[in-house]
């Protein structure tokens, strides 16, 4: 069974509006493409709103994406341990921080593959911008904030949050990379799997998704969670979205991905399943004729199974 939840949060990034994310998804008809290839789908709703707070000297909005955080790590939680499969609708990025670390409570060897413009592994001191919505794989690894005072008090609340686990970097795989900040690029490199836009243009989707599943049992993963950013996508297909970065995947590139990932999760011999989803950062008022969540929700039909003839 799959399991909506909504988390309609965008507090922590430079846009807001990806609040109304989950909704926009719902009208683009997520729960009628998954089970119109067969899915048993529940949509448990959306979280509340969290109402903006910023503490004096502190991290923009720290309490309320805790308070969100904290919330949907209990929803996932839950819906884990009845065996459903989450599908996480935003929202901006950070609120990952919840669905992951509820994951990887369950599973001690759950691996994490980010599809994503950008690389989200900025601490407080590396960030250009100072905004949450671009540190939650440095939250889920525990990195330090590289600061004192305030905000180093609320961000060990926040590896605290999403701990005692901490997620390790031979288990994180980053996908459609094309925009690294200075501060991230010593962390995004091996062990950790990384296939920018670079190679992708060089060697194609096929031979990177290949890659990606000799590292995942190479590094002995059972579990997985993919967290899937629109802005992976070319703007010209997914202009909605908060950060744009030209030269994206295209449609064909972004669907070969999710069909090449069931193909490998539907092996027989796969050593690993998937747990758990995100969909993020689809912003309807940025968007065009809802344009971005409607590719969101081919591209996520497609990774469930979804193929031109109909059969898996």
């Amino acid at each position: 069974m799959i399991e909506l939840i909504g988390v309609p949060f965008d507090l922590t990034g430079k846009w807001e509006g990806s609040r109304l994310g989950p909704e926009a998804l719902r009208l683009a008809g997520i729960a009628e493409q998954l089970r119109a290839i067969g899915e048993d789908v529940k949509d448990l709703g959306d979280l509340p709103r969290y109402l903006p707070y910023t503490a004096k000297d502190g991290i923009r909005n720290h309490r309320a994406l805790m308070d969100c955080v904290s919330e949907l790590k209990r929803l996932v939680t839950e819906s884990l341990e009845v065996g459903a499969v989450p599908i996480v609708m935003g929202g901006e990025h950070a609120i990952s921080m919840g669905g992951v670390s509820a994951a990887f409570a369950q599973h001690e060897n759950l691996a994490l593959l980010w599809i994503d413009a950008h690389a989200d592994v900025n601490t407080p001191v590396s960030s250009p911008s100072g905004n949450l919505h671009g540190m939650p794989i440095a939250a889920l690894w525990g990195l330090q904030s590289g600061l004192d005072g305030i905000k180093d008090e609320e961000w060990k609340e926040t590896i605290e949050l999403v701990g005692p686990r901490r997620l390790p970097a031979n288990r994180t795989a980053w996908y459609g990379l094309r925009e690294v900040d200075k501060g991230e690029r010593p962390r995004v490199i091996p062990p950790s799997f990384v296939a920018a836009m670079d190679e992708i243009d060089r060697h194609g989707v096929e031979p990177s998704v290949n890659r990606f599943d000799e590292w995942m049992r190479k590094n002995g993963a059972d579990s997985l969670w993919i967290s899937f950013d629109c802005d992976a996508l070319d703007p010209q297909l997914a202009p909605g979205t908060g950060t744009t970065v030209r030269g994206g995947l295209t449609y064909r590139e972004a669907h070969l991905l999710a069909e090449l990932l069931r193909e490998l999760l539907d092996k027989p011999d796969c050593p690993y399943k998937l747990v758990g989803v995100d969909l993020v950062e689809v912003n309807p008022i940025r968007d065009t004729t809802n344009m971005t969540a409607l590719v969101t929700v081919e591209w996520a039909a497609s990774l469930f199974g979804k193929t031109i003839l109909g059969n898996r």
